[in-house]
């Protein structure tokens, strides 16, 4: 695998929600919307309904919005590198995406820089471009993939390195962790139960958390694939 110099890539993981709480607060223009895309997610499932795989809906961005935005970088050598994790979160999705992009602005100035996600090139890095655009938000020119030849895209994806090539299975991010050895982030909720713990528990910090720890997932996993020593759990640092 080729070496990336880790300080220059931004990590980030990405949680998402449906727009409304229950298929039944549906605007009916949107109810039929949905109601046309379930239908391929249902097709062949018995016992299954527009209604029943609505909490699926944040995974799509037409249907779906963004709570929150976890990133990291990688700062320091040896025994001093730390790993330095902000979120932007909340109920107000414009305003997530413009703090993060006027950050992401701001760290990409100078030099070639990276952002890394897990199953960032199919999920991560197209929902982001794609709500920027729905809140009316230019997208930063780090996540711009228009235009660009694939090797001229700076986008990294630790799923993607990962198959080294394969492209039958997919591989989470928690069994890869533990097959790296590295303490897994899935110790509380997963992905599948976001919605729950943001419309149910209306648990953000919660999900915030989580979100921070698939961050810290993703770093350390290409440290391991980058052969490099992974960070100590001292040298992680929250900011508020």
């Amino acid at each position: 695998m080729s070496s990336f110099a880790v300080n220059n890539i931004l990590f980030l993981d990405i949680e998402t929600v449906p727009q409304y709480s229950s298929y039944n607060q549906l605007p009916e223009e949107w109810k039929s919307l949905w109601d046309i895309k379930a239908a391929y997610i249902i097709r062949n499932k018995e016992n299954e309904t527009a209604e029943t795989v609505y909490p699926r809906a944040g995974i799509y961005a037409e249907f779906g919005r963004i709570i929150c935005i976890s990133c990291g970088v990688v700062q320091g050598s040896g025994d001093q590198r730390r790993i330095i994790i902000k979120s932007f979160y909340g109920d107000d999705e414009k305003i997530i995406l413009y703090q993060f992009s006027e950050m992401l602005n701001k760290w990409s100035t100078d030099g070639t820089k990276y952002l890394c996600a897990h199953n960032g090139k199919e999920f991560d890095f197209p929902y982001l471009c794609r709500r920027l655009i729905v809140n009316n938000l230019p997208i930063p020119r780090v996540l711009q993939m228009s235009g660009k030849k694939p090797w001229e895209v700076n986008h990294l994806d630790t799923l993607d390195l990962w198959k080294f090539g394969d492209f039958k299975s997919y591989t989470s991010l928690n069994l890869l962790a533990r097959t790296l050895g590295i303490t897994t982030p899935k110790d509380d909720i997963d992905g599948s139960k976001v919605w729950e713990v943001y419309w149910k528990e209306k648990n953000m910090e919660r999900i915030v958390t989580y979100c921070q720890k698939d961050v810290v997932s993703v770093a350390q996993i290409l440290l391991r694939m980058n052969g490099e020593p992974i960070i100590k759990v001292e040298n992680i640092e929250i900011k508020g």
